[in-house]
């Protein structure tokens, strides 16, 4: 199956165009798209990612859309464009939420907690379980069924801490490194990375596609959980 990925939730977004059956995943090519670009930018660059390799919009058998946190602006392009693309070619979505993208990232078992900043004093938390059984068995991609999600939430930074005395994950993850020092006061085990682009979507969202879990076209939206300044959080799998 080829998949397209397309994540514009960030400052700045990126496609991937991968291949993806129930033995193998593959990405083929991803491309970045610069912030403040992404209305004009998307659709050009993913008609010259298709030229490159030889395929057309017509061979993408399936969507993996970045759901957020990110800016309702950002992710409108994005969401809007992956919907237009699937009711024209009669396409599965699947959509994966930046937190699980990075709380994927972890090679930890048990519980794990994915942190993003959200301004303001608050934090986006996404609390997960990996299912370590589950994930032994997959000969496939991974991960879409060995994280099993417990909570997506905006917090205070306050409240951000109490939660993790009372999850106690194995380990804490974030881009954001000032929020890993403030982690680090309430935990020892917080790891930084880079936050997760289109190509950990693509891969995550390749298992989904492969294994059903997918929404329609008219499904596929986002939830306002800062209405005042339109900050969007997808409710997570459906």
């Amino acid at each position: 199956m080829l998949i397209l990925a397309i994540d514009t939730s960030g400052p700045s977004g990126g496609i991937t165009l991968a291949e993806a059956d129930k033995g193998s995943f593959r990405v083929i090519e991803s491309a970045a798209i610069a912030g403040g670009t992404f209305s004009a930018q998307l659709i050009p660059t993913l008609a010259a990612l298709l030229k490159k390799h030889g395929y057309e919009v017509k061979d993408i058998g399936g969507f993996a859309a970045a759901s957020g946190p990110g800016s309702f602006t950002g992710l409108r392009v994005g969401l809007s464009a992956i919907k237009g693309l699937a009711e024209t070619l009669h396409k599965p979505i699947a959509t994966v939420s930046v937190l699980e993208a990075m709380a994927s990232l972890a090679a930890r078992d048990g519980k794990i907690a994915a942190a993003m900043d959200a301004g303001r004093k608050e934090v986006f938390l996404g609390v997960y379980r990996r299912n370590a059984e589950a994930s032994a068995a997959k000969s496939g991609p991974q991960p879409a069924h060995d994280l099993i999600k417990q909570r997506e939430e905006l917090l205070t930074q306050q409240d951000f801490l109490a939660t993790l005395g009372t999850e106690r994950p194995a380990v804490i993850i974030t881009s954001d490194a000032p929020l890993a020092e403030l982690a680090s006061a309430a935990h020892s085990a917080v790891l930084v990375v880079t936050r997760p682009g289109s190509n950990v979507i693509a891969r995550i969202g390749a298992a989904k596609l492969l294994a059903g879990e997918t929404v329609s076209v008219e499904a596929l939206d986002a939830n306002y959980l800062r209405r005042s300044d339109a900050e969007i959080f997808f409710k997570g799998n459906r």
